[in-house]
Order: structure tokens, then sequence, then C-alpha cells
């Protein structure tokens, strides 16, 4: 082998760790798991209760502020009461705003996460989510010039009594 092509070997080897580790975070963040800080995806048996959202073209979710508590299970069932394409995405605010910064980038991106549901005008999804951890965990809509307009919200998890959490690890 020369010089040359030792060299080049190694470089390729290098770029494809380098990408691989990329992946490795950009796969591993903000969609949830039992101690992810915005929580886990659900089971619907275990919904402890619903709530409503409603998303307008006025860029807005009604409610933009929603109360739960530590260790409940919600089920939104979320209104696209617009023309326009709207989603629900739940996450930390920093992954929200790199998820939206990828949108803007590529607007036509198909993305169908399990902490999300896209909605064309005058459709209805639901999503259901388990709270596991306390504090704040963000909702916005990641369609280009959305989040900009102000279209975001808010979950705020009380700290609680997580007894569903602790019952189901009796394997």
């Amino acid at each position: 082998m020369t010089f040359h092509s030792i060299a080049v070997t190694l470089a390729l080897a290098l770029a494809a760790s380098a990408s691989w580790a990329g992946d490795s975070h950009a796969g591993g963040h903000g969609h949830g798991s039992e101690t992810s800080p915005i929580g886990a995806p659900g089971v619907a048996a275990k919904v402890t209760r619903t709530v409503t959202v409603d998303m307008t073209d006025g860029m807005r979710f009604s409610p933009s502020s929603i109360s739960v508590k530590q260790g409940e299970t919600i089920r939104f069932k979320v209104k696209n009461s617009g023309q326009l394409k709207h989603e629900f995405v739940l996450g930390t605010e920093q992954d929200l705003q790199e998820h939206y910064q990828l949108m803007i980038k590529n607007p036509e991106m198909e993305h169908e996460e399990p902490n999300m549901v896209t909605l064309a005008g005058g459709k209805t999804g639901e999503l259901i989510w388990h709270f596991t951890q306390s504090g704040t965990v963000h909702f916005g809509c990641l369609q280009p010039g959305h989040w900009d307009a102000g279209m975001k919200g808010a979950v705020t998890v009380a700290k609680g009594q997580a007894q569903r959490a602790a019952a189901h690890h009796h394997h």
C-alpha cells in the first residue's frame, strides 16, 4: 500500500466514524424515553385523561399552556382548524429549535416521530404521551415560518406520585 492510499483510507475511516457519531446523536435526541426530560410515548390503556388542542392559521395553539402531573399519560386530541398544514411536536426548547432550523432548510422533509402529529387543514389526530419527569415540556409547530410566528406552547409537569410508572416495573 502506498503512503497516499493509506492516508486516503485513514481520512475516510475518520470521516465515517465522525458522521456515525453525529448520526447517533441526531437519532438519540428528543424523541422520548423513560429518562428523557420530555417523557416517553404513552400506551392507550394507561391514559389518565384527554387534552384537546386546537391549531389555527393564526399561528396559535389553544390552549398554549397545559398542566399535567408527573407520571400521567395524556391523550392529546389535536385538531387543525386552519387551512394550512400544522403540527404538534413535543420536545425540549432546544430540540424544537434545532428541528425547526432543519425544517426551514428542508421544507419538504417528511418526519414522523412518536412525539409529534402532523395534520392537513381540517384534520384531527392524536398523540399519547407519558410524562415521566417534572419540569417543562415544550411544544410547537415546526412548519416553516410557524414557530417564528409564535406557534408554540408548554406543558408544565408538576412533581407527582407516579404510581402507575412504578407499578409497571415489576416484570
